[in-house]
C-alpha cells in the first residue's frame, strides 16, 4: 500500500480534538502524525474540511446484522456481512459473538471466527462467547436448556480459537472458581453475566481471573442495601471493566451515568449486543424457539422482554454524548480505547496513534458516519 495521509478539520488523539494534523498511513498503519504543513510533497493527502476523524469503534458484543444472526449460521459469510452492516455505523472492529448453545455449535463458531481472521475479513478481532455456562435464574433472552456447569473437559474447546481474542461470559456463581482460573491463565478473558452471584461470590471470581461485567445492569443481581450484588461488585473492583447498552431501554439514563461516574471512562465500555436488525430492514426474527420483533427502537420476545438491541454503535455514542452530557471525545473512548484495553488489543486498536492499525471513523457535524477506514482502506457510505 502506497503512502498517504488524511487530513480532517479536527483529529481526535490522547483525547483531545487536534486540527491541522495530517495521519500518515503506509501498509495499513498509522507511521506518522505531522503538522499538515510537514507532510512531504510527494505523499497524497485526502483532506476533510467539515469533518472529523476518530478511532474506528471497538464491538465486542455483536449477535447479528444485515439481517443475519452468528448462531443461525456461524460462518465466514454470516461474520461477512455482520461486520459490514456494523461498518456503516462506525465499527471497525468486533467480536461475532454466539449465544447459548450445545458446544457443538460454540466449536462451529470457533472454527469461523478462526477462517474469517485467516481469510482476512475486515475488523474480526475474535469471538465473545456468552454462554452456556449460565445461571438459569438470570437467563434473560438465552435458551436455559443449553445451560451447562464448566468441565474440564469444555477446556481445550474454549481455548481452541488459533487467531485473534476470546471472551467468556459467564455465571461465577455456578461454576467451578478454579477452572475459571484455568482459562484465566489460558488466556480467555473472562466476564461475569447472566448470573445471579452474591456480591461476595463476584468479588471472588475477580480474584480468580474475572475482568469484566456483561452489559451492566441487565441480567445480574441487582444493588440492594444488605445485597450490594454483581452491580456492586462491578462498581467496588476498580480494576474491571463494565460493559454497558446506551440504548435508552435496556439501562435507565441516571442508573447508566452512576456506572459510568463508578467506573470511569476508561473503564466503561459501550456494546451494541446487537441483533439482526441492525443494517438490514429486518424486523422479526426468531432466535432459537423466540420469535423476536423489533419496534421503536428495541427487539423483544411476545411477552415483552428484552432480546438483544437494535443499538448501533454511533447511535450509543450519541447517546452518551447528547442524553447523558458526556463530552464527545469521552462517549468514544467508551466505544474505542476501553474495550480495546479490555480486550488486551490496545496495542493496535482503539487509538489513533503511531503503531497502531489505520481503523478509522470520519464524522459529519450531526455525528453522521461518512467514511470509514480498516487497516488503511476506505469505506465510502
Amino acid at each position: 500500500m502506497t503512502r498517504k495521509a488524511i487530513c480532517a478539520k479536527e483529529t481526535l488523539v490522547d483525547g483531545k480534538f487536534i486540527s491541522g494534523l495530517a495521519v500518515i498511513i503506509e501498509n495499513g498503519s498509522i507511521v506518522e502524525l505531522l503538522d499538515i504543513g510537514q507532510v512531504s510533497k510527494d505523499t497524497k493527502i485526502d483532506h476533510y474540511s467539515d469533518s472529523v476523524l476518530v478511532p474506528g469503534f471497538v464491538d465486542i458484543q455483536v449477535n447479528g446484522g444485515g439481517g443475519v444472526l452468528f448462531n443461525d449460521n456461524p460462518s465466514v459469510s454470516t461474520i461477512e456481512k455482520i461486520g459490514s452492516a456494523h461498518r456503516k455505523y462506525g465499527t471497525t472492529s468486533f467480536l461475532p459473538t454466539i449465544i447459548s448453545d450445545d458446544l457443538e455449535k460454540v466449536a462451529e463458531a470457533i472454527a469461523a471466527v478462526d477462517e474469517a481472521i485467516k481469510s482476512g475479513v475486515p475488523g474480526v478481532e475474535g469471538i465473545h462467547i456468552e454462554g452456556p455456562f449460565l445461571n438459569e435464574q438470570k437467563k434473560g433472552i438465552h435458551d436455559a436448556s443449553k445451560f451447562r456447569r464448566l468441565s474440564e473437559n469444555d477446556i481445550k474447546l474454549l481455548t481452541s480459537l488459533k487467531s485473534g481474542k476470546t471472551l467468556l461470559t459467564i455465571a461465577p456463581e455456578v461454576n467451578d472458581n478454579e477452572l475459571i482460573s484455568t482459562l484465566h491463565h489460558a488466556g480467555i478473558i473472562l466476564s461475569a453475566g447472566h448470573t445471579n452471584a452474591s456480591y461476595e461470590q463476584a468479588m471472588s471470581a475477580v480474584n480468580k481471573g474475572i475482568s469484566g461485567f456483561t452489559h451492566l445492569y441487565n441480567a445480574m443481581s441487582a444493588f440492594e442495601s444488605r445485597a450490594p450484588g454483581v452491580v456492586g461488585a462491578a462498581f467496588d473492583s476498580v480494576q474491571s471493566w463494565a460493559s454497558i447498552i446506551a440504548d435508552g431501554h435496556h439501562v435507565h439514563p441516571a442508573a447508566l451515568k452512576h456506572a459510568i461516574e463508578c467506573k470511569g471512562i476508561q473503564k466503561t465500555i459501550l456494546i451494541t449486543d446487537a441483533m439482526p436488525t441492525v443494517g438490514s430492514d429486518v424486523k422479526e426474527f426468531w432466535l432459537g424457539s423466540e420469535h423476536i420483533t423489533a419496534k421503536d427502537g428495541t427487539c423483544k420476545n411476545h411477552e415483552g422482554s428484552l432480546a438483544g438491541s437494535d443499538l448501533d454503535m454511533i447511535s450509543a455514542v450519541k447517546y452518551v454524548n447528547e442524553t447523558l452530557g458526556y463530552k464527545l471525545e469521552d462517549a468514544i473512548a467508551m466505544a474505542t480505547l476501553s474495550p480495546s484495553s479490555f480486550m488486551k488489543l490496545d496495542d493496535k486498536i482503539g487509538a489513533v496513534a503511531v503503531g497502531k492499525k489505520a481503523n478509522f471513523v470520519l464524522l459529519n457535524e450531526e455525528l453522521s458516519v461518512t467514511n470509514t477506514w480498516i487497516d488503511g482502506l476506505p469505506d465510502n457510505h
